[in-house]
């Protein structure tokens, strides 16, 4: 495993294309189950009838706590966000990977108008 760096400063990650292949599915799985399960926690802060919200009352009812519509709101808002943004930052470094033999895209534009 080796690191380069290009001339924008930006860093990839060289990996053998197995190790490639199992990040790119991995990051790519975990970000899109953040960013639904974080839009479903939005949901419940802002729909009193939402089936996640009306579900975790519940439980929170059956352990004895009964927190406030106004704190549960910004606890979901706030939960829902964070998540979504863990699974940008889980995927955005599952982008920075590349296998041995993989060029960029755009080291490729900047080859070509050099050339031609």
């Amino acid at each position: 495993m080796r690191v380069n760096t290009d001339q924008r400063g930006s860093r990839d990650i060289v990996v053998p294309l197995r190790l490639y292949k199992t990040v790119t599915v991995f990051s790519t799985l975990i970000a899109v189950g953040c960013v639904v399960i974080g839009f479903a926690l939005l949901d419940a802060a802002t729909l009193q009838v939402s089936l996640v919200r009306t579900f975790l009352v519940d439980l929170l009812g059956f352990v004895g706590l009964s927190p406030a519509s106004d704190v549960l709101t910004g606890i979901f808002a706030v939960l829902g966000l964070a998540i979504i943004a863990f699974g940008a930052g889980v995927y955005v470094v599952g982008t920075r990977f590349r296998a041995e033999g993989m060029g960029n895209a755009q080291d490729d534009d900047a080859e070509e108008s050099t050339n031609g």
